[in-house]
């Protein structure tokens, strides 16, 4: 038995309280780093040529494994549609439930599991490599703002390229379910993309855009926290990776859920 569970066993109260106590006191550091970070967005000097830089790396890095995401994702949902749609004999409006639920959540929410495990762990390691080699120090030592010149460059180019990785999975999806249409289910490619183009109103695109694009927040701000609040050694880059993935896996999840609730209220 582990000594966190030895613990727990010994003394289940006090492992609570410390454990919670832990969570706010984590949460309260992220807090003020993201308002650090968002502030630095707004304060001139830009970094544009870092920026552009860090795009091309987050964008063009996770193009492949978004491309294939994408392709799958339509391969799957047109096949699992079908088995629904059969039994009440409406195949033919097999791009009515794809065009909403790819747009609405699987688009959105895949594309930035995605960039998150490609790039997000990418930027953690990096930081805490950084960290670990006392560079942060460096930076801090002659003056310069870490936030300014590691975090801003990193969290506005994964701002803007989710938005765009997620255009391109949802077109992606849609080739990949209008493949399945026309050869398992005969449907004409016509009324395969006539039926998905009904259900892509501008409230339901917009929609899945908002989404993609705090999702790229939460990816830049999670990666990047991560990577500068890494511990010491070889390990230390592991766990900050581990805990970047995992943390914004979790909280894209999260928000997730709060964003469709609000959209549901509001205007969709």
């Amino acid at each position: 038995m582990s000594k966190i569970g030895f613990y727990l066993i010994q003394n289940p109260l006090q492992y609570l309280m410390n454990a919670l106590v832990d969570f706010f006191a984590e949460l309260g550091s992220m807090a003020r780093f993201t308002q650090a970070a968002v502030i630095s967005i707004f304060t001139p000097p830009y970094k544009r040529t870092i920026t552009r830089s860090h795009m091309d790396e987050i964008g063009v890095g996770s193009l492949p494994i978004v491309v294939l995401t994408g392709l799958f994702m339509g391969l799957v949902s047109a096949l699992q549609s079908i088995v629904e749609l059969r039994s009440i004999g409406a195949t033919s409006y097999l791009g009515r439930p794809l065009g909403t639920t790819i747009v609405r959540e699987m688009g959105p929410v895949l594309s930035s599991m995605m960039v998150a495990a490609r790039a997000g762990s990418a930027i953690a390691a990096e930081l805490a490599s950084m960290s670990i080699g006392e560079q942060i120090d460096a930076l801090r030592a002659e003056g310069s703002d870490p936030i300014k010149k590691l975090v801003e460059p990193r969290l506005v180019a994964c701002m803007l390229m989710s938005p765009i990785l997620t255009i391109l999975c949802d077109v992606i999806a849609f080739v990949g379910g209008g493949f399945v249409a026309t050869r398992v289910v005969q449907v004409s490619s016509f009324f395969y993309w006539d039926s998905v183009m009904e259900v892509l109103t501008p409230a339901f695109i917009w929609g899945g855009l908002i989404k993609a694009f705090t999702f790229g927040f939460i990816i830049g701000i999670v990666a990047c926290y991560s990577g500068m609040r890494t511990g010491f050694g070889s390990a230390g880059v592991g766990d900050a990776t581990t805990r970047a993935v995992v943390t914004t896996a979790i909280s894209i999840l999260a928000v997730d859920f709060l964003l469709t609730k609000i959209f549901i209220v509001t205007w969709w």
